[in-house]
C-alpha cells in the first residue's frame, strides 16, 4: 500500500480497523476473518442478518475505486458479481459472496480454461456510456510516454526493440479500434470465479472504455508468475489466441497485437509502481513476439 500511495496509504492502513468497525455498524454485518492474499484491499467475507453472505470489499478511495464501483452497477450482475451496496466515502464495496468462489486457476485444461474466460468476457461486454469517467484503452496507452520521460527518451531495463514494437502497436490497433464497450480491464484467471447462479463470474473489474480485443491482454499474461519455467509457453499462448479468435470471433492477430503491447505496457507499470517485478511481464512479451501473429 505504502508502494502505491506513500504516506496517504499509510494513513488509510491506520484507519482501515476503524473503517471496517464503521462499516460492520452501517450494513449490521458481521465480519469474519479476511480472504488472504489479496492485495491492495481489505476483502472479508461478511454476514448479516436475512441476507445471505456477502463480502465486504475496502479500498483506497481513488479513481480506481470508483471505475469499480461504476462497473459493478452497470453489469448489475450480468457476467460479474453482484453489488449490493456501496460507501463512496469509505472506499466501501458490499458485494454479493460467490460460492464456491474457487478461481479459475484450478482449471488445469488451458483450453478449457480459455474457453470458459471467453465466454466471461462476451457476457461483460456490453456498450459504453454516452458520458462516463471510466480510464480508456488510449489513456493506458499513453503509459508508454511515461516510460520514455522517465528515463531520457530510453527504455531502463526494457528491451528497446520490445518498447518500440509495443509503441507501433499502441498507435496501429487505437488508430482502428472498433466501437468501444465498457470492458473489465483485467481480466485473468484469478479474476473469474466458479459461482452457483452462473457458473462463472468475474470480480474485481478495473472498468476501462476500449474496443473488445483489447480484453484478451491480461488473460493472455497470466496465470503463471515465472513464465520461463513453463515448457513451450509460446505454444500455450499460440493455442489460446486461435481459441479466443474462434470464441470471441475477432480477428487472431488484433488479439495477439493487443496480448503483446500490454504485456510491454504493464513490464512499465511493475516499474512505475514498486520499481522492479516487471520480468514476468517481459517474459510474456517475448513468448508473444515469437508467435506468428
Amino acid at each position: 500500500m505504502m508502494d502505491l500511495h506513500g504516506a496517504a496509504g499509510a494513513e488509510w492502513l491506520h484507519r482501515l480497523p476503524t473503517l471496517v468497525a464503521e462499516c460492520a455498524r452501517r450494513w449490521s454485518l458481521t465480519v469474519a476473518l479476511p480472504f488472504p492474499g489479496i492485495g491492495y484491499s481489505y476483502v472479508a467475507p461478511v454476514a448479516r442478518e436475512g441476507v445471505d453472505d456477502a463480502v465486504l470489499k475496502v479500498a483506497f478511495p481513488n479513481h480506481e475505486f470508483t471505475s469499480e464501483r461504476e462497473a459493478l452497477r452497470l453489469y448489475g450482475g450480468c457476467g460479474a458479481v453482484r453489488l449490493l451496496d456501496a460507501d463512496p466515502d469509505r472506499g466501501a464495496l458490499l458485494l454479493e459472496r460467490l460460492q464456491p468462489g474457487t478461481p479459475l486457476t484450478t482449471v488445469t485444461d488451458d483450453e478449457q480454461a480459455t474457453v470458459i474466460a471467453a465466454r466471461v468476457m462476451r457476457e461483460l461486454w456490453r456498450p459504453a456510456p454516452r458520458e462516463h469517467s471510466f480510464p480508456t484503452v488510449g489513456d493506458r496507452a499513453a503509459g508508454l510516454r511515461k516510460l520514455r520521460d522517465h528515463y531520457g527518451g530510453g527504455t531502463g531495463p526494457l528491451p528497446t526493440a520490445l518498447v518500440e514494437q509495443a509503441e507501433a502497436l499502441f498507435a496501429e490497433l487505437l488508430d482502428s479500434m472498433a466501437e468501444p464497450v465498457l470492458l473489465h480491464g483485467d481480466l485473468h484467471h484469478g479474476n473469474i470465479l466458479a459461482a452457483q447462479r452462473r457458473p462463472w463470474l468475474a470480480i474485481d473489474p478495473n472498468g476501462v472504455v476500449g474496443e473488445p480485443a483489447y480484453e484478451v491482454g491480461s488473460l493472455l499474461r497470466n496465470p503463471w508468475p515465472q513464465p520461463w519455467a513453463v515448457p513451450e509457453i509460446d505454444c500455450i499462448l499460440a493455442r489460446r489466441l486461435d481459441v479466443l479468435a474462434d470464441e470471441l470471433g475477432i480477428e487472431r492477430a488484433r488479439l495477439h497485437g493487443w496480448g503483446l503491447a500490454q504485456a510491454v505496457l504493464s513490464a512499465w507499470w511493475c516499474i512505475e509502481d514498486r520499481g522492479r517485478g516487471w520480468e514476468p511481464a517481459i517474459a510474456y512479451a517475448k513468448a508473444l513476439a515469437s508467435i506468428r501473429p
